[in-house]
């Protein structure tokens, strides 16, 4: 195919997606996964803020983060537990 046919669909692509609008559903789910992880981040943060007094401290990356964002504060324990026996 012509560079220039690809080009034109693409930019054709571009235009249509700028005056119908994206799909809101995909972006709000988006959203809300972005939103958990920084809780969990958060979560993460304060338990190592108030657990350094015990020995517990969990590092915060994008696997632990998205564990205790998602799972909540049962993910956390589970975060803590398996940093205390397992590692």
């Amino acid at each position: 195919m012509e560079p220039a046919i690809v080009i034109s669909i693409l930019g054709g692509c571009i235009l249509l997606l700028l005056i119908i609008g994206t799909p809101l559903k995909p972006v709000k789910m988006v959203g809300q996964g972005i939103i958990k992880v920084l809780i969990g981040a958060l979560f993460l943060f304060f338990l190592n803020t108030f657990g350094n007094q015990f020995g517990i401290h969990v590092p915060i990356n994008l696997i632990t983060a998205t564990i205790s964002g998602f799972l909540g504060i049962p993910g956390l324990f589970t975060l803590v537990a398996i940093q205390t026996w397992v590692i």
